[in-house]
C-alpha cells in the first residue's frame, strides 16, 4: 500500500460519496469526502499527495471546471472522472486537457480499486524522488563553499591534482575536501556521489 496518500472524493451525491468512500477504506485506502468542487479546492492543500475521484455533473462547479481550476494553480494531482453515458464525449475532452482516467456510471468497484491503486503508486514513486532529491539538496547545503567547489569538479570528473591546481591548494588539501565531502553527502563511492550531484542540478546552479 502506497503511504501518506490520500484519496478525495467529490460528488454531491451522499450516497454515491458514501459508497466510494466505504469501497476504498476496505482496501486500506485513506480517503475525504467533499459536496462539492468549491469545498474540495477550499480544502485542497497542493503539498498533500493522493488523487481525486469527481463527478461530472454537479451543481455549482462541475467536475471539468473543477479540474480546470486544478490546473490552474498548477497541482500535479491525478484526476478519475465519473461520467454518465451522455458525459462521455465531455469526459473525452476533459482527459485530452490533462485528466488521468474516466469511468463510466455505474461504477464497476474492481475499475475503481485497479485505477486509483496505480494512480497513487505512481504519487508514491514521485513522492519518493522529490523526497530523495530535497534530502540531497539538504546534505549540498551543508558543505562549506570550499568543499562546495571540490564537489563541482568532482562532478565535472576532474582528477585531485587538476582540482589542487585550479583551486590553488595542495593535493593532499583536496583528498581532505574529498573525503568530508564524501561523508556529508552519505555516498559510498565517487560514482554514487555523482549521481546524486547531477540528480539535483548541481552543476546547473540550481541545488
Amino acid at each position: 500500500m502506497v503511504d501518506d496518500l490520500t484519496v478525495f472524493v467529490v460528488d454531491d451525491d451522499e450516497a454515491i460519496r458514501d459508497s466510494l468512500a466505504a469501497l476504498l477504506q476496505a482496501e486500506g485506502f485513506a480517503v475525504e469526502t467533499f459536496d462539492s468542487g468549491e469545498a474540495f479546492l477550499t480544502a485542497f492543500d497542493a503539498a498533500r499527495p493522493g488523487c481525486l475521484l469527481v463527478d461530472v455533473r454537479m451543481p455549482g462547479m462541475s467536475g471539468l471546471e473543477l479540474h480546470e481550476a486544478l490546473v490552474a494553480r498548477a497541482a500535479s494531482i491525478p484526476v478519475i472522472m465519473i461520467t454518465g453515458q451522455g458525459d462521455v464525449p465531455t469526459a473525452v475532452r476533459a482527459m485530452k486537457a490533462g485528466v488521468a482516467e474516466f469511468i463510466e456510471k455505474p461504477v464497476d468497484p474492481d475499475e475503481v480499486l485497479e485505477m486509483v491503486g496505480r494512480l497513487l503508486a505512481e504519487q508514491q514513486v514521485v513522492a519518493d524522488a522529490r523526497g530523495a532529491a530535497a534530502d540531497v539538496a539538504k546534505r549540498i547545503d551543508r558543505l562549506t563553499p570550499r568543499e562546495r567547489d571540490v564537489l563541482k569538479h568532482l562532478v565535472a570528473g576532474a582528477p585531485n591534482k587538476v582540482i589542487a591546481y585550479e583551486l590553488g591548494i595542495s593535493p593532499r588539501t583536496v583528498e581532505v575536501h574529498r573525503a568530508r565531502v564524501m561523508e556529508k553527502m552519505q555516498a559510498r563511492h565517487l560514482s554514487e556521489l555523482v549521481r546524486m550531484a547531477l540528480a539535483v542540478g548541481f552543476l546547473d546552479g540550481t541545488s
